[in-house]
């Protein structure tokens, strides 16, 4: 049976329940994911810094082939998005900078991104950003935006403020709005005295890094929490309430939701719904957490599916800007971006193909018990058939087969890397 046939028949379960697939696969090809360079080379950036990777930041493993230049971590994001169907970004830290001498943070500017810029132009995908605000020198006692330490803060506002300007000009160049989304490592082991200076000066330094005015058509802001770090298990100063508040009082900057930084019983997908009343915007940050923030490849779990069927259903995709935030030096770092990538995609693919307007008829009615019984008939239509005949428009295989591609390119040239 061809897939065109296989289609066929998804294509009928679907619409006797009032599903449109045609509308779902447009819907999903149409929507950016934003997928991050930090996988390809296991987050260490371009700087030469003898720093190490700091900011309770860890990647494991020692899989050949990482990602040693800028042309070979585009290389890799080349072979990975050639697998990847639908729209994509590429999201870029500010430690990827180019340049044939030292730059610091605080005084980088667009033109050591213009490779980037060149390369995303020719490809017509857009490109995000985040200022870096770890493994370097002037973060190593824990604090940046929020330290006492008059200079260590002042660098670091600055930092800020020319990643904004970096963004606007990645958006400017695109033609493709850049978010800008900005999360600091700053935090301590043990609980503090004072665990209210530090964040009215993380609140200081955000009001001076976000007075600029840029075209809201080229960069958006954003802002992301964490409940805790390495070296910081007992307070972050950008928590999840603070910036929940933050956002709340200044709607142009989103706030960022990542699912690898909560508690390990706190679900993201059941903070959409809460958030999307008070804010107009937010950002998905997809990871997959196993006990702590492990940053894992996304896999097509329960969360992931709930997360996308909590957007679906609340109607908020064009409000819910999609990235991917995860390393591992464990696995062919190429296969770990399309696999999370992919499982990213089939989780709003499934979530389309849900009849929800019935849905909610009967949970408005009162029928609980049709709600939990089709929710589950649901869960079994062929939604993996309509995977794959998406695949076969974008002239990409549906299944696995996408793996000897990897493996060709690894051995052609990931292997001789040394």
């Amino acid at each position: 049976m061809t897939t065109a046939q296989a289609y066929e028949y998804a294509r009928e379960r679907y619409a006797a329940i009032g599903v449109d697939t045609e509308a779902a696969i447009a819907k999903v090809l149409a929507t950016p994911v934003s997928v991050h360079c930090w996988q390809g080379d296991d987050v260490r950036g371009f700087e030469a810094l003898d720093t190490g990777l700091t900011g309770g930041i860890m990647s494991t493993g020692e899989y050949p082939g990482r990602a040693r230049t800028p042309d070979e971590l585009r290389a890799d994001l080349d072979q990975a998005l050639s697998l990847i169907p639908g729209t994509s970004k590429v999201n870029i830290h500010a430690f990827y900078r180019e340049s044939d001498r030292a730059v610091e943070r605080n005084v980088l500017e667009p033109e050591h991104f213009t490779a980037w810029a060149d390369w995303a132009v020719e490809r017509g995908i857009g490109l995000d950003f985040n200022p870096s605000f770890f493994s370097h020198p002037k973060s190593a006692s824990g604090y940046t935006l929020a330290s006492a330490d008059d200079g260590i803060r002042r660098y670091w506002i600055e930092h800020g403020l020319a990643s904004r300007k970096i963004g606007a000009y990645l958006g400017k160049r695109t033609g493709k709005r850049c978010v800008n989304n900005l999360w600091i490592p700053d935090g301590c082991k043990e609980r503090p005295i004072d665990s209210l200076a530090p964040r009215m000066r993380l609140l200081e330094a955000l009001n001076e890094i976000y007075a600029p005015k840029y075209c809201p058509n080229c960069l958006k802001d954003s802002v992301e929490s964490k409940l805790f770090g390495i070296g910081s298990e007992a307070y972050v100063v950008g928590s999840h309430e603070f910036y929940l508040g933050y956002t709340a009082q200044h709607p142009d900057v989103m706030l960022t939701l990542d699912t690898g930084h909560f508690h390990p019983t706190e679900l993201v997908s059941a903070k959409l719904t809460a958030c999307l009343p008070f804010l107009p915007e937010l950002l998905l940050h997809v990871s997959r957490p196993i006990r702590w923030d492990s940053d894992h490849v996304v896999a097509f779990d329960d969360e992931l599916s709930a997360i996308f069927h909590e957007i679906v259903r609340a109607g908020a995709l064009d409000r819910v800007n999609i990235a991917l935030d995860y390393f591992d030096g464990s696995v062919n770092r190429v296969a770990a971006w399309v696999i999370g990538t992919r499982n990213t995609k089939k989780a709003l693919l499934a979530a389309l193909l849900e009849p929800v307007d019935d849905l909610k008829a009967a949970e408005l009615a009162g029928d609980t018990t049709a709600r939990l019984a089709l929710t589950e008939e649901y869960k079994t239509f062929p939604f993996g058939i309509v995977w794959d005949m998406l695949c076969e428009r974008e002239g990409m295989p549906g299944g696995a087969e996408w793996l000897g591609a990897v493996r060709s390119y690894e051995a052609a040239v990931a292997a001789q890397r040394t």
